[in-house]
């Protein structure tokens, strides 16, 4: 195949070429996740604008085959990515794909509908409202949050623009009761230190002033899990000030630890109030598909919305709409036929395949905590609860019994530099309460008990290496 002459007429929907094309790209996929795992599975010792140096300066005259864009994608793409589907990713929240929702995607990006309008593609909107019923029904979720029930759901693009459309909700919700625009400057939004920056970033962007966002302060002693005794206070205070709760932030599964917030308790708190509550499950709500996961989600029907990472659903203010017209649940005017692809992954893998999917990360999870407890070496700084271990490197050497947090945190830093250029494996860290914690989150797709086991040989082989250099003469 050679490039179009420059008499050919470009035609980008030619039935053989899409289908001659897609071919190429399929078997692409398909040979590199057969070689995923061979790949380092963070990229080494790159240094910014290695790309633009492989690549011409301006875009070709003339079109190219595919074969050859895709020989350029192994050449010059490949060694320059992080391999988040590396069976040995474990670093912030591995982002999966799978063979249903590649071809769901297929199916998005081929048929290009744009259902901003219901009359724009009804099909296409009225399946949304569908599978996001359904979702709810598998996360337990109460029935106000369901179309049927006078509730609803919408597939947004990302978590923040999810957020921004919570935080614009409440916030249009109080200016109402409260006579005007003008009030803006009064209200306050509550969240833990716990809370994913999202939040902060959402109500900057719908106009709360960044001296309104009030962060409150969690302990080891509720498992850095929000209390309704801080938020009590906090609001008590603010109150008494003149301000006006507008919006409490709950989260089930924090990104930092995976701790879980008090819903029931909040939620009480929060209609004390007249607040605003949002119930963040971004990572852990998919665990409630699970039975075993859905009492974590006590006291959800009393939020105002829920975020789950498939979409955000509000509990709605009566009979839903026969015909929905969701430009107006979202911040952007236009929109992705998105439902198609949640719709193919829940018909092809159903609700059982997807339960035992989570049920073997969160058993591997199991298994690593318990071997991070047995060695003396190390320890469990939090209790886990769904797939995420956070764990840290305790050397017995002296350092800890001097009370030097910093010489514990360089030892911990070290441990993960080591394992992050091994290629082996790709974790990421926290910090709370002034310690480094270490984190591995189980749930790639591919992800299975073997991947957890080798990267426990590797880290207690790396720590062996750097515990070498902290080593005091009286020994570990």
């Amino acid at each position: 195949m050679s490039s179009l002459p420059l008499d050919a007429p470009m035609k980008p929907l030619d039935p053989h070429a899409i289908a001659g094309d897609s071919q190429a790209i399929l078997e692409f996929l398909a040979e590199y996740y057969r070689d995923v795992d061979k790949y380092p599975v963070r990229a080494a010792d790159l240094e910014p604008g290695r790309v633009r140096k492989l690549l011409p300066e301006a875009a070709p005259e003339h079109g190219e085959p595919m074969e050859h864009i895709l020989e350029d994608v192994r050449r010059d793409i490949l060694p320059g990515l992080t391999h988040w589907q590396s069976p040995r990713f474990f670093a912030f929240f591995p982002m999966n794909a799978s063979s249903a929702g590649l071809a769901g995607e297929m199916l998005s990006v081929g048929l290009n509908v744009v259902p901003f309008v219901w009359a724009a593609s009804p099909a296409a909107a009225e399946l949304e409202s569908v599978v996001v019923d359904w979702m709810a029904r598998l996360f337990g979720l109460p029935r106000r949050f369901l179309f049927s029930s006078g509730g609803g759901g919408v597939l947004q693009g990302s978590t923040c623009e999810a957020v921004v459309c919570t935080l614009a909700a409440a916030r249009d919700r109080a200016l109402g009761r409260l006579g005007g625009h003008e009030a803006i400057a009064r209200l306050v939004v509550y969240a833990s230190d716990q809370t994913h920056a999202t939040f902060q970033k959402g109500a900057r962007l719908v106009g709360i002033p960044p001296s309104n966002f009030h962060v409150i302060r969690t302990s080891a002693a509720s498992g850095y899990g929000l209390t309704a005794e801080a938020v009590r206070a906090a609001v008590d205070h603010d109150v008494g000030l003149g301000l006006v709760p507008l919006y409490l932030c709950a989260t089930v599964g924090t990104t930092g630890l995976g701790a879980v917030d008090h819903v029931r308790e909040l939620g009480e708190e929060a209609l004390r109030h007249g607040m605003w509550m949002h119930l963040d499950a971004a990572y852990a709500g998919s665990a409630a598909i699970c039975p075993e996961f859905q009492d974590y989600l006590d006291g959800a029907e009393l939020a105002d919305s829920y975020l789950k990472n498939v979409g955000a659903d509000d509990d709605g203010a009566g009979k839903a709409p026969a015909a929905i017209d969701y430009k107006d649940w979202q911040i952007s005017m236009t929109r992705r036929f998105r439902a198609i692809k949640l719709w193919v992954i829940l018909r092809r893998y159903g609700a059982a395949g997807m339960r035992a999917h989570i049920r073997r990360h969160v058993a591997a999870a199991k298994w690593f905590e318990q071997r991070v407890a047995a060695d003396e070496r190390f320890e469990v700084v939090v209790p886990r609860r769904f797939s995420l271990v956070c764990f840290r490197l305790a050397p017995r050497s002296g350092l800890d019994d001097d009370g030097d947090d910093d010489a514990t945190n360089h030892v911990n830093r070290d441990l993960l530099a080591a394992v992050n250029a091994s290629g082996r494996a790709f974790m990421t860290h926290f910090v709370v309460d002034g310690k480094f914690v270490i984190r591995l989150a189980v749930g790639g797709a591919s992800t299975e008990l073997q991947h957890v086991m080798e990267v426990w040989d590797l880290l207690q082989g790396k720590a062996a290496e750097v515990l070498q250099h902290y080593v005091k003469p009286n020994g570990l």
